[in-house]
Parts: C-alpha cells; sequence; structure tokens
C-alpha cells in the first residue's frame, strides 16, 4: 500500500477509536491532536526503511530490504515502545498534553500493525517474521494503489469536518465536492494513461455518491435549524468537555458527528471483506482454468487487477512457463464448470501464455550471479527470456506478479544481464 493511503488510515484510526482531533486545529495543540499524529505517523513509520535508498547505491534494496524489520509483526512492541518514548519527550519540551506512556505505546502498536496488515493485503510481500524468518507473506487482495480504498478512508474525515459545524457546512461541502469529483475525473485521466481505464458509467456513479454523502446531510441541518445564539451555544456544549488529568484542567474536543469516522473505519473493513470474497471466488476461476487446460501446475494465484474488485489477474506457473489469464468478475466465467460442460457448449477462455527461455550457457551464468539470485528469490512467477542485441546475448528475468499495464511499457521489476560473445558480463540491472 502506498504510504499516503496509510497515513490517511491512521488518521481515520486515531479519530474513530481514540478521539483523536484535526491534525490543524485552530485551537491550541490539545492531547486528541497529538493523538492523532502520534497515529499518523506510526502507520507510516514501516515505510521509513525506504530512507536507506538515499545513501545506498544498491538498487536491490527495495526487494531484499523494504518491507522487512520495520514491517516484523516481531519487532513492532520495540519500536512501539521507542515511539512512545520519543512522543512523550518531545511533547514534555512543547508543553503539550499528552497521553500517557502506556497509552501512546498502544496507539502506536494500533498503527503499525494497520500499516503491517494494509501491506500484507497486496501482492508485494512483507517479512512479518522477520529476522526469525524472510518469507514473503502475501494476500493478494488489492492493488498496491487503489483510489477507491483511499477514498474510503479519507472521505469520512473531509464529512467530519464538512459537517462538524452546521453555520460553515454550506460552504465546505460545496468546496469539497468540488475538489473530490476533479479528483475523480482525475484518476480517470490516470488510469486511462496506464492501461486500466475507468468507465464514465463508474465515474458518474462515484459522484452521484459523493453528491449524495456531502448534500443529503445539510437538508437535515436546514429542517432542524435553529437561531445561531442556541445553535452556538449547542455546539459548545457538544464539543467540548472540561475533564481533569493529573489535576489540571484540560479541554477534550469531542468532534461532532464523530459517528462519521467510526462508519469509515467500517466500510474500510468491509471493503477489505468483500476483496477476499472476491479474491476468493478468481481464485476458484484459476484452479478451473488449470483443470481445464490439464497443466502441469507448479504455483498458481489470482491477483489484483486496476482499476476495481472486479479485475483480476490469473497466474499458473508450469514447468514450461507462465499462464495468464484476466479476469473480470462482473462477467461469466467462461471456463468455470467448463470441464463437465458439452464440448459444443464450451466457450473459449483467453489466456497469454510466456515460455520459459531454452536453456543456454548465458543463462545458466546469469542465474549464478548474487544479484540474480537474490531476484529469483523475490519473484513468485518468473519468466526467463533470451535475446541478442547488436550481437550481444541479453538475459531477463521477469516477475509477471506486477502485470505490464498498457502497451509498449516494460513489465515491472525485470532484471537484465547483458553479456559479451565471450561470456562475460557487461552490464546487469533493472530494465527501464
Amino acid at each position: 500500500m502506498d504510504t499516503i493511503t496509510h497515513a490517511i488510515a491512521g488518521a481515520l484510526i486515531s479519530k474513530a477509536l481514540f478521539r483523536g482531533d484535526d491534525l490543524f486545529p485552530i485551537r491550541p495543540t490539545n492531547r486528541g491532536r497529538v493523538v492523532t499524529w502520534a497515529t499518523m505517523l506510526g502507520a507510516i513509520f514501516p515505510d521509513s526503511d525506504t530512507f536507506r535508498d538515499l545513501f545506498s547505491h544498491n538498487e536491490l534494496l527495495m526487494i531484499t530490504w523494504h518491507r522487512s524489520i520495520t514491517h516484523s509483526l516481531l519487532c513492532l512492541p520495540v519500536f512501539a515502545l521507542l515511539l512512545a518514548v520519543l512522543t512523550r519527550w518531545f511533547a514534555r519540551w512543547r508543553k503539550w498534553d499528552a497521553p500517557s506512556f502506556a497509552a501512546l505505546t498502544g496507539i502506536y502498536a494500533a498503527a503499525i500493525l494497520s500499516h503491517i496488515l494494509l501491506d500484507l493485503v497486496t501482492s508485494f510481500g512483507t517479512m512479518v517474521w522477520s529476522p526469525l524468518s524472510w518469507s514473503r507473506p502475501a494476500w493478494d487482495l488489492i492493488f498496491i494503489i487503489d483510489f477507491t480504498f483511499t477514498g474510503v478512508l479519507l472521505i469520512p474525515q473531509i464529512l467530519a469536518w464538512v459537517h462538524g459545524r452546521p453555520q460553515k457546512s454550506r460552504r465546505r461541502a460545496i468546496v469539497s465536492l468540488a475538489i473530490f469529483v476533479l479528483a475523480v475525473f482525475a484518476v480517470q485521466a490516470i488510469a486511462g494513461a496506464v492501461g486500466a481505464p475507468i468507465s464514465a458509467l463508474s465515474v458518474l456513479l462515484f459522484i452521484a455518491i459523493l453528491a449524495a454523502l456531502f448534500l443529503f446531510p445539510l437538508r437535515a441541518q436546514k429542517q432542524t435549524s435553529v437561531s445561531p445564539e442556541v445553535a452556538e451555544q449547542q455546539e459548545l456544549n457538544a464539543g467540548v468537555s472540561k475533564t481533569l488529568d493529573s489535576g489540571k484542567e484540560s479541554f477534550a474536543i469531542e468532534k461532532k458527528w464523530p459517528q462519521w469516522n467510526r462508519a469509515g473505519l467500517v466500510c474500510a473493513c468491509a471493503y477489505l471483506a468483500l476483496a477476499m470474497l472476491a479474491h476468493r471466488t478468481a481464485l476458484d476461476r484459476v484452479k478451473h482454468f488449470a483443470i481445464e487446460q490439464k497443466l502441469e501446475v507448479e504455483t498458481l494465484g489470482a491477483l489484483p487487477f486496476p482499476p476495481s474488485l472486479w479485475r483480476w489477474d490469473g497466474l499458473v506457473r508450469t514447468p514450461r512457463g507462465v499462464y495468464e489469464v484476466r479476469m473480470d468478475l462482473s462477467e461469466k466465467s467462461a471456463f468455470e464448470g467448463a470441464a463437465t460442460a458439452n464440448p459444443a457448449d464450451r466457450v473459449a477462455v483467453e489466456y497469454r501464455f510466456y515460455p520459459e527461455a531454452y536453456p543456454n550457457v548465458y543463462i545458466e551464468a546469469a542465474k549464478e550471479l548474487p544479484e540474480v539470485q537474490k531476484v529469483l528469490w523475490f519473484d513468485r512467477f518468473p519468466v526467463t527470456r533470451f535475446h541478442e542485441e547488436g550481437g550481444e546475448p541479453v538475459v531477463e528475468f521477469s516477475d509477471l506478479r506486477f502485470p505490464q499495464i498498457g502497451r509498449g511499457r516494460a513489465t515491472p521489476f525485470t532484471y537484465r544481464v547483458r553479456f559479451a560473445p565471450a561470456g562475460n558480463v557487461l552490464s546487469q540491472g533493472w530494465a527501464k
């Protein structure tokens, strides 16, 4: 999952579960604001391992180091304790009202855990048991960048802000709705550019849902409106409550309409549950495909394919190569139950086959390189290719787990080794 989505998820968890406050309120920093910052920072902390790239020229760190120690369930308690210590120290220095050390430790633990789980649902692989084990579990539920899921996490927080103060709700709602509508069109343009187009009908559906969420509550507020003086007093009574902490008086801002954030967290969990059901359906179709084609299966999988939960990429690895069948779950399966169907009624299944290159001395030499061994350790559906460029042999190792989206683009995570005709390595690295 991308780091921005992790941060948005952390902020939502804070407001839904820990009474977190907005990150940039007009009021002075209070405990709720510290809680939200802590949860958000904890949710993005595991991706701090990418900073190592700034001080290293090792281009394989993305597969050997990223999503390892900082994403480990075994190391999670240590990181939560250290972050809680730093936060307490910083809060004392700034003279901010902060939660107790135990509460901060629990908040950071929950935030880091959210990051680990949201990385596990993707196909990249996360070394959750490092350093005890360097295996890379992957649940294959959501594509690494999922704009719909990001919206599910973000929109409830904006709605809580929009409808939190009735006197400003209308202006906030109109401005926010306009921004999100523009964002929908921007996402549609991006998806079309990378070869994962979003239909006009889907765009209209998203805009209709946004309009309902932002505008319908305004009608309810209008019907129950009161005089400005009474509304101001009601807002004050509902939004601010005095509490005592260690003998000192403080103010804990309880957001109006906190149900928006709680509802958002429930919707995010429901989205993941829907992804699990879709993955199971897609995986069943891949198994039916392998049976129908009588494949000698080494491993198979159903991986999410953008832009929606309905699209999946089925992969079957065999000794001869990898079969790929792309699926749209909104359409009737062409191969489910095909093995028992009347041959005259069978529908041809469209698939692609990526054959393994015939072994030769250059391929064997490439596989002996330490860098290539690391690449093959990372790959789940590897395909080896061999060709010549300007009379120089070139060996490529591609992981079909990362699909080629659109035409004219190189398959992501393709490692190239270029040899001289005599057999010595001229260059090696990721294909650009």
